[in-house]
């Protein structure tokens, strides 16, 4: 007796193996993973280890061993991390007031304006508004309140102002988000059983919100951490506010050494992930319940 012929088409038995039109929909979007992100990491984690001169740790030599280098990464963790905690101290009880509101979307609207603005229309309203001769510092010479301008700008100051700014935005939607994901009958329950205001936030929200809220201080550090044009337009980007993104952009485009720059991004990106892995990890030893308490 013959064989019976393998009569399964083709499709079916890629489908079974999980390859399917619906799969291959995914391939345009790896592709551009793969071209705009992993393939120039790639390439400037190779780049890093190829100096102008000297062997191949001869850059992360150079980095640490220059305090007016890697003096950076303690100036821009200074700014970033105040920065991220001062977002999400303003982003939390603003979202928890803005749930409740009956036009909600056109408030959330006004909030999130200055993240179409961007950042150098915002320094430079700030350069208007806090500047010497600024309307701030005119209206309280005005009233008598001071004798001479307060400086607000081109110090640490100034780019911790405008990081708030445009980072409220971003943290404020993301929270937002997190909460409209919390069931409000489980707030209603706690209520109806006799606990206040902050016994319902203390047992009930801020667990629930907890892993969203380290989420959402992840992205929004990583947001300030890479902070450029607010410290150059509105610190001090020779002294108090020289973060390491300023020494990336002098080593490529001032010193011309693209394999220097290039090391000075991967320490970059080891330092951010570093803070992401210790607030994850932080979450995990404060909550290990749910993850939220979804709705429906």
């Amino acid at each position: 007796m013959s064989a019976v012929p393998d009569t399964i088409p083709l499709q079916q038995r890629l489908a079974a193996r999980g390859v399917d039109g619906l799969t291959l929909l995914v391939l345009p979007a790896v592709l551009f993973l793969l071209a705009l992100f992993v393939y120039p990491f790639l390439y400037g984690l190779v780049l890093s280890f190829n100096p102008k001169s000297g062997g191949a740790l001869a850059n992360y030599t150079k980095f640490f061993s220059d305090s007016f280098l890697y003096g950076t990464i303690a100036t821009t963790l200074w700014l970033a991390l105040p920065v991220t905690f001062l977002t999400l101290l303003f982003a939390v009880p603003i979202a928890f007031r803005v749930r409740l509101l009956q036009h909600q979307r056109l408030l959330t609207t006004l909030l999130v304006i200055p993240i179409t603005l961007g950042t150098v229309l915002v320094a430079q309203g700030l350069l208007n508004y806090l500047g010497p001769q600024g309307w701030f510092n005119r209206t309280l010479l005005t009233l008598g309140l001071i004798s001479t301008p307060i400086k607000l700008l081109h110090n640490y100051w100034g780019v911790v102002i405008s990081l708030v700014i445009t980072g409220f935005p971003f943290t404020f939607l993301l929270t937002l988000s997190y909460l409209s994901g919390i069931d409000p009958a489980l707030e209603r329950a706690a209520a109806t059983l006799g606990a206040g205001p902050w016994q319902r936030f203390k047992t009930i929200m801020f667990p629930l919100l907890l892993p969203g809220l380290a989420i959402t201080f992840c992205l929004s550090f990583v947001q300030a951490f890479s902070v450029f044009p607010s410290a150059v337009l509105l610190g001090a980007p020779a002294g108090p506010t020289r973060v390491i993104s300023i020494a990336a952009y002098q080593a490529a485009f001032e010193e011309y050494d693209y394999s220097m720059a290039s090391a000075v991004a991967m320490i970059m990106g080891v330092v951010q992930l570093g803070i992401v892995v210790l607030i994850l990890s932080a979450r995990g030893l404060l909550y290990r319940g749910p993850a939220g308490g979804g709705k429906g």
